[in-house]
């Protein structure tokens, strides 16, 4: 590993730890308590085949590509550290960048639903930051569905010949609101309105989140495309051997 790379990488830790250290009035994610066990525990085995998949794919790319270990470590750094910069929402979630995208068009979806679990479990674990019981929820809202619509809408786009900047940009901001898209549905689900069910509570929840999500959604995909430029110029080998730069090598 160069120089370059450790130093980036080290980078990435020391922020992490300094936005995860500070204290918050409300947990992110979904916090404990708010979801009904059961809910808590349909999540959680939805998640169970992405999760075992993931980890069949992160396996067999650092079989495949030792040099892929640089990366995934960049795209783990990545989504901790930002998915720690929160915004309060609501008293049951806060709003926050999830950080996934950019593991997402790595590596694909599947690879980053490990990469989000071992985020949201250390989060929960020492910072107080969502639940353990919502684990399976917030997995599957900010690990599992936000990544895989980010990979397909980048594939897609890229397919139509998108440039690659706008097109990380678009697919990266999406993915970040198809997440609280997600989210809102747990939360509407678990507290359905006296008057509409679901359907109105969901309404209510996105209303709630789309002031903060939006500008944040924007923002994650703009942080998204300079970090890949950064990448560009201090893992060009590492980004050639998964072949994110395939193009540029022509």
């Amino acid at each position: 590993m160069q120089k370059t790379q450790k130093k980036l990488i080290a980078a990435a830790a020391a922020l992490s730890i300094g936005f995860g250290i500070v204290p918050a009035a409300n947990a992110m994610h979904i916090a404990e308590g708010y979801l009904p066990p059961t809910h808590c525990i349909v999540w959680g085995v939805i998640c169970l085949p992405f999760l075992l998949a993931g980890f069949f794919s992160l396996q067999n790319t650092v079989k495949k590509n030792r040099r892929a270990l640089t990366l995934i470590a960049i795209s783990g750094a990545f989504i901790f550290v930002i998915s720690s910069l929160k915004i309060p929402s609501i008293a049951a979630s806060c709003s926050h960048m999830t950080g996934t995208g950019l593991g997402a068009i790595l590596f694909g979806p599947l690879a980053v639903s490990i990469l989000g679990l071992i985020v949201l479990l250390f989060q929960a674990l020492l910072l107080a930051h969502g639940g353990l019981t919502t684990l399976g929820a917030n997995c599957f809202s900010m690990a599992i569905a936000g990544p895989l619509v980010t990979f397909l809408l980048y594939t897609l786009l890229k397919k139509c010949k998108v440039n690659k900047k706008v097109n990380i940009f678009i697919a990266a901001a999406v993915g970040d609101l198809f997440t609280y898209c997600v989210t809102a549905l747990q939360l509407a689900l678990s507290h359905p309105s006296e008057v509409g069910g679901a359907g109105a509570s969901f309404g209510k929840f996105l209303a709630v989140f789309a002031p903060t999500q939006i500008p944040l959604a924007v923002i994650e995909g703009i942080l998204t495309v300079v970090i890949v430029i950064a990448m560009e110029s201090f893992a060009t080998k590492e980004l050639r051997s998964i072949g994110f730069i395939k193009e540029e090598t022509k």
